[in-house]
């Protein structure tokens, strides 16, 4: 075995001698790669007579794992030398600010969500939430939506071949009042609640989205009145908009839900191009935006939620979380807010240390 020595002292004097980390690796390749020569006598084993292997194999791995570990010490050696170099013509500068790190920010939806929570948490309301995927008895019959109603057509909604075990269809909500049902059969009367979440229909264009979000409202009392429903809104919408000239106009309008129903106006100026809810939508330069539907709980569903419509009675509102977010901090396309453009978000979004507060403004931090 003459040569395997041979061989073996050759390869440990030119590893030692390799000038770089590149030369080191074709030297690796050149002794241990598949057609190596120390890896080509490794595959001679297998031929040899048992005495022969018995002999021979021992010396040719020892060849082997001595090559292998000139190789790694020589490898070692370099990335040392390479570190030391570093070391030597890098410097730190203390002094100077630490790199910004990656955060993140506040959806402006999830950013109205929590304003809305503080505002109406203030106003002695509460939060309540539902499931998305809903059967139709509590998204429509109990809400005093006929079997002809228009919105339980599959172009206008999005069910499921599934039923639940009573046989009723599922499918995703289309609205979160059924969050009011469900809180009416379970808490009774009287209730606050405010009932905020996303919800789904069969819209796809520049102002509607197959998903989007919602916030209703709902009031159960005794001597309940319009004018408590009036009150409610317009306190509400001055605090979120950060205004005291807030402007309702409330319409005569139809809901299967409430009766009587309203629609709900607010008056709005032109500021630069961008319209700015405020002031009497009467006045010069003003104008009336329909910002939301509202009125008093129909009969029909105080029943349905198992309480006495001649004892018990209220009044209900709904509007869409991403028009609110909308009007309030600038966004002129809604389909923007589920693009996930990052650009977008860090335009747009909140700081998560910036939670709405009254006292220091619900808008705070924007």
């Amino acid at each position: 075995m003459t040569d395997l020595a041979n061989l073996q002292d050759s390869a440990l004097s030119r590893i030692a001698a390799a000038e770089d980390a590149d030369a080191l690796e074709a030297l690796r390749i050149e002794y241990l790669g598949k057609q190596g020569s120390i890896s080509a006598l490794m595959k001679t084993v297998g031929k040899m007579s048992p005495e022969e292997r018995q002999e021979q194999a021992p010396k040719i791995q020892g060849a082997r794992t001595a090559v292998a570990d000139a190789i790694a010490a020589r490898k070692d050696a370099f990335e040392a030398q390479e570190l030391e170099r570093k070391l030597a013509s890098e410097r730190l500068d203390l002094t100077l600010p630490a790199p910004g790190a990656p955060k993140g920010s506040v959806h402006p939806v999830s950013q109205v969500m929590d304003e809305l929570a503080e505002i109406f948490a203030d106003l002695g309301f509460s939060v309540a939430t539902g499931p998305e995927i809903e059967d139709d008895w509590h998204n429509f019959t109990a809400l005093n939506m006929a079997e002809t109603h228009p919105a339980r057509a599959m172009h206008d909604t999005f069910y499921f071949p599934d039923r639940d075990a009573d046989g009723n269809r599922m499918l995703l909500r289309t609205h979160t009042s059924p969050v009011q049902i469900r809180s009416m059969m379970k808490q009774g009367a009287p209730i606050r609640i405010i009932a905020p979440g996303r919800v789904y229909r069969s819209d796809s264009d520049a102002t509607h989205t197959p998903m989007f979000h919602q916030v209703e409202g709902l009031v159960i009392d005794r001597d309940i009145n319009l004018g408590h429903l009036k009150w409610t809104l317009e306190t509400f919408l001055k605090a979120f908009f950060e205004r005291d000239d807030i402007v309702l106009r409330l319409r005569p309008s139809y809901f299967p839900f409430t009766e009587p129903s309203v629609e709900v106006d607010v008056g709005w100026q032109d500021v630069n191009g961008r319209k700015v809810l405020g002031g009497d939508g009467d006045a010069p330069g003003h104008g009336w935006m329909e910002l939301l539907g509202s009125g008093m709980v129909n009969r029909r569903v105080i029943e349905f939620a198992g309480l006495d419509p001649d004892e018990w009675q209220g009044f209900a509102w709904g509007l869409g979380v991403d028009r609110l977010a909308m009007l309030k901090y600038g966004m002129d396309d809604l389909r923007a807010f589920f693009d996930g453009d990052q650009r977008w978000l860090d335009h747009y979004g909140f700081s998560p240390f910036d939670q709405p507060t009254l006292s220091a403004g619900v808008g705070a931090g924007a």
